[in-house]
């Protein structure tokens, strides 16, 4: 014998099933229209956002330039000597040299591969990382060996009144 089919009567369902009928396989199911604008607007979440961080760090820098600081006399640095000093905060080491007479040359003092401190060889006329084995060259702080690829950062110099000054950070990418 035929059993009749179990009816669901609306009076056994909760009242907030029946005020929010919800069906869950239908609820769950993404459609394509609804998957490509939820990855379009994403996406150009991201570009929006990379933007506004170029255009910050661009402001920042164009803004920011270090001010002029005294470093030592020029008559206390002798050629083929090497001296350290901070610019353009306190916490940004950096190296003078002086190789000859007539040259004066500053970098920032962190290698470029991973920040470890490069130490002058006045005598083989490079900087040296010792973490990884880098050579930069003394005259222009290119890279010669090891895995640093870019050149250290050169702070620009003046000398005035036999005084050297610190003027300013040349970022260089090659």
């Amino acid at each position: 014998m035929n059993q009749p089919e179990k009816s669901v009567c609306p009076q056994s369902q909760p009242d907030w099933k029946l005020a929010f009928p919800v069906e869950v396989p239908r609820d769950q199911y993404v459609g394509r229209r609804d998957f490509l604008k939820f990855l379009g607007l994403t996406s150009l979440a991201f570009v929006v956002g990379q933007f506004w961080i170029a255009l910050r760090s661009w402001f920042r820098r164009r803004d920011e330039q270090p001010a002029a600081k005294a470093v030592v006399a020029l008559e206390q640095v002798k050629v083929g000597a090497a001296l350290s000093f901070q610019y353009p905060g306190d916490h940004d080491t950096c190296v003078l040299v002086r190789p000859d007479e007539k040259t004066i040359l500053a970098y920032s003092q962190k290698c470029t591969h991973l920040s470890c401190a490069v130490v002058p060889d006045m005598e083989r006329g490079c900087l040296n990382c010792p973490c990884h084995h880098g050579v930069f060259d003394l005259q222009t702080g290119r890279p010669i060996a090891g895995p640093p690829r870019r050149p250290l950062t050169r702070i620009a110099l003046e000398v005035r009144d036999s005084v050297i000054y610190a003027t300013g950070v040349e970022l260089r990418t090659v």
